[in-house]
C-alpha cells in the first residue's frame, strides 16, 4: 500500500453544484478497480457522498476523500461541493491538494462556480485543470464550452483531449498533442483518422498547446520562433512544468456515466499533474514526523482527524504534539479513507493522506508534530460566517441537548459560528447561507434527536433620553414592625462620554447618609438593563443624586434601590428614543451588478460612503447600513449577483432609528412581552 511521494497525486475536484464531480470521481475509483460498479448520485450509493443528508438531497455537503491505485501510481481525490453554503469545504481540499480540477458541464458551458474556483485557486497559487462533463448528454457543447473557458480565463486553457460525436452521441476521442483518434467500441479504443468535420479545430488546439509549451522554457520558445513548431515529444515534457507552473490549464472531457474520457484524464493525471514534491509547501521525506490536519469527521461513525504527512511518516501508535495547543496525541489505529470506509494500515508516508481516529485536542487546521521539532504549517484560513439565525429546541428544556449537538457539529463545519446573546437571551447560529444552516438542523434531528427551528435574530437596540428630567422617588411601606422608607431626587440627563451610566452626588446637608449612595447607583444600574420605551438597555445617561430624605429606622440599602428605581421610571419624560446599531457594509460585485446594488442599499435604508476597483476589476461599494436591514443580506446578495458578490459587515455605532422605526420596535416588543 506504502508509494513514494513521486508516484502521488493529490487533486481536488472543485466547481459549481451538479456539474459532475462526484460522479467524476465514481468513474475513476471504477477504472482504477477500486469499486466494482459505478455509484449514482441518484440512486444515493456513491462512495463519497454517503451522508444521510448528501443522500436524501442529492448534493454534495461534505469533502469527501478517495483514492484510486491506478498504472502503479495512488490518485488521492478529495470530491468537494459545489454549494456555496459550503466553501468551507473547499478551503481544506484545497489546503492539502497539489491541484485543482475545476469541473464544469459541456451544457451548461461558464457558471459562477467555475468563477470562483479559479478565483480560489489563483489565491492559493495552485495549478488548474478544467474537466468538462456530461459532454454525451442532449444539448452538450464540448466546443462551445471550451472556447468559452479560454476567452474567460485566458490563453493558458489549452485542450488535451477532444470528442468525437457522431449521431449526438460521444464515440471517442482525439488525442491533442499526438494527433490521434480513438472510437470505443467493446471497452476497447480503436485508432481511427481524425474526422474531417473537427480536423480544424484539433489543429487550431494543437496550436494553442504548442504556443503555451513554448513558453515554459527559454530554449523552447526560441526554437518555436526560429522554426514556427516543436514536436510531440518537446510538448509532453514541457506539459508537467507548464502544468505546475500555472502557465498551461490542461482541459479534458468525459462522461462519467459511460467512463468515456476517464482513462485518458488519469493518464494524465499520472503523467503530467504535480507531484506533493513539486507544489505547495515542501515535502521532506526524511523529516521528523509532521502532519497538517485538514478535516474532521465527527458523526455516527466516529470521530476521524483527516491528514497530510509534510514530513517523515506517521505510524500507528506515535505520539506526536499538537504545535497550537502543545498537547501530546496518541496516536491509534490510522487509516487510508475511502468514502465513509476506513483501511487500517500501519503507516501512512510523505505527501499522503491519512486519518487518526479520536484525537483529544485536535481540530481542523492543527499540526501534529515529532516532540523535538515542534513548529506549526500554515493553517486554513475560513472565510467569516455571513448569515445569522436564531435557534431554539421545538420542546423546551433540550437547550443542553442542541448546544452539544452543536458543538460536535462544529467540529466538522469551521464556518459555523454558535454564541448565545446573553442581552436578546438567544441562542444564534452564523453561517455562509440558508441551506447550510437547514442541513445543520436535519442533523441535529438525525443524530442527535432533537427538533430546533430557526427564527430572525434579535437585534441588540439600545435606549437613551434626549433631554434633562428631576424625578422623584419615593418608597414608603409600613407593615408592622420595621418599615421601609426610601426618598430620593434624582436628575436624569444624555452624556456622550460612555454607554455605561456616569453616576454622581451633590447631596447637602445629609439628607441621604453616603452609605446609601451605593444603593441607590445599584438600584439604577439594576434598572438601565431595561429602558422606558421597549426594554433595551439604557445608554448615555448621566444620573445625579441631589437630594432626599431618610428615616432613622426604617431606611434600607433595599428601600433606597427601590426608591431609584422608581425614579428610573420617570424617564419616559425625558423624551426617550430608541438608537439601532449602523455596520460598515464593504460589498464587491461585478461592475453589471452595481445598479441592483444600489437599489437595494437604498431599500435598506442604507448610506454610501464611497467606491473603488479591487484588483480583479470588481466593485467595492462601501455604505453605512442599520444591522436591522442585513439579516437575509447573504441570501439577497447572491441573488442579484448569481453567486458572484461577497460582503463584510462590521459594527461601527449606534444612531437613533427613524420614528417610523422606533414605533415598529416597541410595538414587537409590547407583542413579545404579551405572548411570554
Amino acid at each position: 500500500m506504502g508509494y513514494a511521494a513521486e508516484n502521488i497525486r493529490n487533486i481536488a475536484l472543485i466547481g459549481h453544484g451538479g456539474n459532475g464531480k462526484t460522479s467524476l470521481a465514481e468513474s475513476m475509483l471504477y477504472i482504477a478497480g477500486a469499486t466494482d460498479r459505478l455509484g449514482s448520485v441518484i440512486d444515493g450509493n456513491t462512495v463519497s457522498d454517503y451522508d444521510e443528508q448528501e443522500i436524501r438531497r442529492k448534493i454534495s455537503i461534505s469533502a469527501s476523500t478517495m483514492y484510486a491505485e491506478y498504472k502503479k501510481h495512488k490518485i488521492n481525490i478529495i470530491d468537494t461541493p459545489g454549494y456555496f453554503d459550503f466553501v468551507g469545504e473547499v478551503y481544506e481540499a484545497l489546503r492539502v491538494a497539489d491541484i485543482g480540477v475545476i469541473v464544469v458541464s459541456a451544457k451548461e458551458m461558464m457558471n459562477v462556480g467555475a468563477e470562483k474556483a479559479w478565483k480560489y485557486l489563483t489565491q492559493r497559487n495552485l495549478p488548474r485543470a478544467f474537466y468538462i462533463s456530461k459532454t454525451d448528454e442532449e444539448h452538450a457543447n464540448f466546443n462551445k464550452t471550451y472556447l468559452g473557458l479560454r476567452e474567460k480565463f485566458g490563453k493558458s486553457v489549452c485542450a488535451l483531449t477532444e470528442p468525437i460525436i457522431e449521431n449526438d452521441k460521444v464515440v471517442g476521442l482525439v488525442e491533442v498533442i499526438n494527433k490521434k483518434a480513438y472510437k470505443f467500441g467493446n471497452g476497447k479504443p480503436t485508432e481511427v483518422p481524425i474526422p474531417d468535420d473537427i480536423a480544424d479545430r484539433v489543429e487550431t488546439q494543437y496550436n494553442d498547446l504548442m504556443e503555451s509549451a513554448a513558453g515554459t522554457s527559454e530554449e523552447l520558445m526560441e526554437k518555436y520562433f526560429d522554426e514556427g513548431s516543436i514536436s510531440a515529444q518537446e510538448i509532453s515534457s514541457a506539459l508537467s512544468i507548464g502544468i505546475s507552473t500555472g502557465e498551461i490549464c490542461p482541459v479534458f472531457f468525459g462522461s462519467a456515466a459511460s467512463n468515456l474520457g476517464t482513462e485518458a484524464f488519469m493518464d494524465a493525471i499520472i503523467s503530467m499533474f504535480p507531484t506533493p514534491m513539486e507544489q505547495g509547501e515542501p515535502i521532506d521525506p526524511d523529516g521528523a514526523p509532521k502532519a497538517i490536519v485538514y478535516k474532521t469527521i465527527s458523526d455516527q461513525f466516529g470521530k476521524y482527524s483527516q491528514f497530510k504527512v509534510i514530513s517523515g511518516k506517521i505510524t500507528s501508535d506515535m505520539t506526536l504534539v499538537n504545535a497550537r495547543t502543545g498537547a501530546q496525541e496518541k496516536l491509534g489505529h490510522i487509516y487510508l479513507m475511502q468514502g465513509k470506509k476506513t483501511i487500517e494500515v500501519k503507516e501512512i508516508g510523505p505527501g499522503d493522506l491519512g486519518a487518526v481516529s479520536k484525537l483529544s485536542s485536535t481540530s481542523t487546521g492543527d499540526t501534529l508534530c515529532d516532540a523535538k521539532s515542534v513548529e506549526a504549517a500554515p493553517g486554513i484560513d475560513f472565510e467569516t460566517a455571513c448569515y445569522s439565525r436564531a435557534i431554539s429546541p421545538k420542546v423546551k428544556g433540550q437547550e443542553d441537548k442542541v448546544a452539544q449537538g452543536l458543538t460536535r457539529i462544529r467540529e466538522e463545519d469551521r464556518t459555523l459560528d454558535v454564541r448565545n446573546d446573553k442581552e436578546t437571551h438567544q441562542m444564534v447560529i452564523s453561517g455562509m447561507g440558508d441551506m447550510q444552516l437547514d442541513v445543520v438542523c436535519a442533523k441535529l434531528k438525525s443524530r442527535f434527536g432533537v427538533d430546533v427551528e430557526l427564527s430572525p435574530a434579535k437585534v441588540p437596540y439600545r435606549e437613551k433620553i434626549r433631554k434633562k428630567l428631576e424625578a422623584h422617588g419615593r418608597h414608603k411601606k409600613q407593615s408592622g414592625g420595621h418599615g421601609q422608607f426610601g426618598d430620593v431626587w434624582i436628575r436624569f440627563e444624555p452624556q456622550d462620554e460612555s454607554e455605561d451610566l456616569i453616576f454622581a452626588e451633590e447631596v447637602f446637608g445629609g439628607s441621604v447618609p453616603k452609605n446609601f449612595f451605593p444603593a441607590v447607583e445599584k438600584g439604577l444600574r439594576d434598572c438601565t438593563a431595561k429602558g422606558v420605551l421597549a426594554g433595551y438597555p439604557m445608554v448615555y445617561l448621566k444620573a445625579t443624586l441631589y437630594d432626599g430624605s431618610y428615616h432613622p429606622v426604617d431606611s434600607s440599602e433595599m428601600a433606597f434601590k427601590t426608591a431609584a428605581s422608581l425614579a428610573y421610571k420617570e424617564l419616559v419624560n425625558a423624551s426617550p428614543c430608541i438608537l439601532e446599531p449602523i455596520g460598515l457594509l464593504k460589498v464587491t460585485i461585478p461592475d453589471a451588478n452595481m445598479g441592483d446594488i444600489m437599489s437595494d442599499l437604498s431599500k435598506r435604508r442604507g448610506n454610501p460612503m464611497g467606491m473603488s476597483v479591487d484588483r480583479d476589476g470588481n466593485q467595492v461599494v462601501e455604505a453605512e447600513v442599520p444591522m436591522a436591514e442585513m439579516g437575509t443580506y447573504a441570501i439577497d446578495l447572491r441573488s442579484m449577483t448569481q453567486g458572484r458578490g461577497s460582503f463584510t459587515f462590521e459594527f461601527v455605532r449606534y444612531d437613533e432609528a427613524p420614528a417610523t422605526v422606533q414605533q415598529k420596535i416597541i410595538e414587537e416588543s409590547k407583542n413579545d412581552t404579551d405572548s411570554e
